[in-house]
Parts: C-alpha cells; sequence; structure tokens
C-alpha cells in the first residue's frame, strides 16, 4: 500500500470530495484547519462515485485526481490519495476513514483523524452511509460556508447521531468562506469565460489544454 501518510504524522486532516475542479476554496479551508488545529498533514481524497451526484456528470476521475495533484504541489503539509478512486464504487467517507485507521495501526501510530466538512454538509450528516461509525473513527471539523454559519451546540445535538454524547466528537473552526464553488468554475469553462484567480494557475492552464467541462470533450463525463 502507498503510503500517503507518514508514520510522523499522528494529526491528520481528510479533505474529501468530488473535485470537479478543486479551486482556491478548498485550499484555504485545507491550509486553515490545518494550522488551527496544528494538523501535520491534510490529506485530499478525490471521489471516485460520490454517492450524493450518482445521477450527475462529473468529469473523468483522472482528471480531477490530476488537478488536485498540480493545486496542492506547493505546500508539503498536503497530500493526496487515490484510496477511493482505486476501490471503486460509491464513495462512502466511513469505509474511507476505517482503511485510514488500518493504515495507522499497520504503521503502528496511534494517529488521529479529522474529518473537514461544511456546516451545509454536517446538516445532512443523518443521511450518510453509517454515520455513527464514522464519528467513531474520526473527529469533525466543521468550517462555515456562505450561507451556512458554524452550528451552535443545541445545532449539533439535532444532527449528530448519538445527540450530545457526540458533541464531544466535533471542532468547529473559523475559517474564511469563499463565495465561489466547483459549479461556478465548471459554468465559466464551460462557455470559455476566465477563471483565473478562481483556481491554481496550474490547474486553469490543464482545464484549458484538456477542454474540461466543454460540450464538444469526449473526456467530458466520467
Amino acid at each position: 500500500m502507498t503510503h500517503w501518510i507518514e508514520p510522523a504524522d499522528r494529526r491528520v486532516g481528510i479533505l474529501g470530495g468530488t473535485f470537479d475542479p478543486i479551486h482556491y476554496g478548498h485550499l484555504v479551508i485545507a491550509e486553515q484547519v490545518r494550522e488551527a488545529l496544528g494538523l501535520d498533514r491534510v490529506l485530499f481524497v478525490p471521489a471516485a462515485l460520490p454517492p450524493h451526484k450518482l445521477d450527475e456528470e462529473v468529469a473523468a476521475a483522472t482528471d480531477r485526481a490530476a488537478m488536485v495533484e498540480l493545486a496542492i504541489a506547493g505546500n508539503p503539509a498536503f497530500a493526496m490519495s487515490e484510496i477511493e478512486l482505486r476501490r471503486g464504487g460509491p464513495s462512502y467517507t466511513a469505509d474511507t476513514l476505517g482503511e485510514l485507521v488500518d493504515e495507522a495501526a499497520r504503521q503502528g501510530v496511534a494517529r488521529e483523524l479529522y474529518f473537514i466538512l461544511s456546516a451545509e454538509a454536517l446538516a445532512g450528516l443523518g443521511s450518510w452511509h453509517d454515520p455513527a461509525r464514522l464519528l467513531e473513527l474520526a473527529r469533525l471539523a466543521v468550517v462555515p460556508r456562505p450561507g451556512a454559519p458554524l452550528p451552535d451546540a443545541a445545532r449539533l445535538v439535532s444532527v449528530l447521531p448519538g445527540g450530545a454524547a457526540s458533541v464531544s466528537r466535533v471542532v468547529c473552526v473559523e475559517t474564511v468562506p469563499l463565495a465561489h464553488s466547483a459549479s461556478d468554475v465548471r459554468v465559466r469553462a464551460a462557455s470559455g469565460r476566465s477563471i483565473r484567480y478562481l483556481v491554481p494557475p496550474a490547474v486553469e492552464s490543464y482545464i484549458r489544454d484538456h477542454r474540461l467541462y466543454r460540450s464538444d470533450n469526449p473526456r467530458r463525463t466520467a
């Protein structure tokens, strides 16, 4: 197995997503959570088949992974894992965290995992695959999004499996929420408009050179 996390990495953040494409909003969240929680590593995990997007068109996994690698190349605290791409099928977070916990055991490391998600995503946690197991395997690092501020204690109790008993498994991190989204980038790229300053330059070049999100691109869909 490839070691995306080194044995010395004891506190690790996990940022999963479609990354279609990865943009500055993802990178800002990862860096500010890393700093706030004193993480040794933030692991970006592109989804093979996002369960909530099974009926949607997404870019090929190879393209999405390539863009993540380009985006994080300048930060030694960032790494990417193809764990969900290799596994195939719907990408369930609880299964991914289980594999990462097993990897820590093979390394003989007592590792603390923090799964990073937005306050908006937290609201729907009850509909995820095995959310109780997810909370057992990792703590949640919740960040705000425009229109979705950080939850208070009462809100956490209402959305977490286990209610009040699970609140200690959550840490809220105040980050700078950038308003643009991956869908904004896709729409602009599809019409040939500029995506400069929305994504890193290397990702901008990749999208342009591979004609991603253009209707005449034969590699458009996964």
